[in-house]
């Protein structure tokens, strides 16, 4: 007699799917912030012409360029997560594992971090301050928020990191944990540079 084996059905990761669906309500969220800058730029078009004279684009652009590169690192951390590999087998890159391309990721998040401090405080000095006026206002409520979210996205590469460390065997529930924080991770690199555009270029 034989026996006929029932199809394995693939199911998509409930941690993966609830975190997509939370994606897409951070893109409203972000939807809206567009929307206040943009409503605040057409009322006060006087108060734009003058103070985006005072951003320093260029630091801005390598700021951006340090976040972006972030998000191919943390891309060879989730290869690496996928074929099962928490640790490095060699000093080469090619042979590194997630631990090594989410601390990388990690550091070039806190750099870029680190760099919109120092943008603050340069901005500050020169009178465009949170309640200077419309401009301030905006600028600071759009990128701020962006910090705060890349921010978290930088607790959760050190999580994984932790997790990775702690486990006693690497398994594919780890590996959706670091797969999951890549979706976030590529989220926040994307927002800014909307960010990017809007604020900097289309002055």
């Amino acid at each position: 007699m034989t026996t006929i084996s029932a199809p394995v059905i693939n199911r998509p990761s409930s941690t993966s799917v609830g975190t997509i669906v939370w994606l897409g309500s951070e893109v409203m969220f972000f939807a809206g912030l567009f929307a206040m800058y943009f409503s605040l730029r057409a009322n006060s078009p006087e108060i734009w012409a003058n103070d985006t004279t005072i951003l320093n684009v260029p630091f801005a652009l390598v700021n951006t360029l340090i976040l972006v590169s972030s998000s191919f690192t943390a891309q060879f951390g989730v290869f690496a997560a996928e074929r099962l590999q928490p640790r490095a087998t060699g000093l080469s890159p090619v042979k590194w594992g997630v631990v090594e391309w989410f601390f990388l990721s990690y550091l070039l998040g806190a750099i870029f971090v680190a760099g919109q401090c120092w943008e603050y405080a340069t901005l500050i000095s020169e009178g465009v301050a949170l309640n200077s006026n419309a401009y301030g206002s905006a600028f600071y409520i759009t990128t701020g928020f962006h910090a705060l979210h890349v921010t978290g996205g930088l607790i959760a590469f050190l999580f994984v990191i932790g997790r990775t460390f702690a486990a006693k065997k690497y398994g594919h529930y780890e590996a959706t944990s670091a797969i999951v924080v890549s979706y976030y991770w590529h989220f926040v690199d994307v927002v800014w540079i909307g960010l990017f555009l809007i604020v900097y270029v289309l002055k």
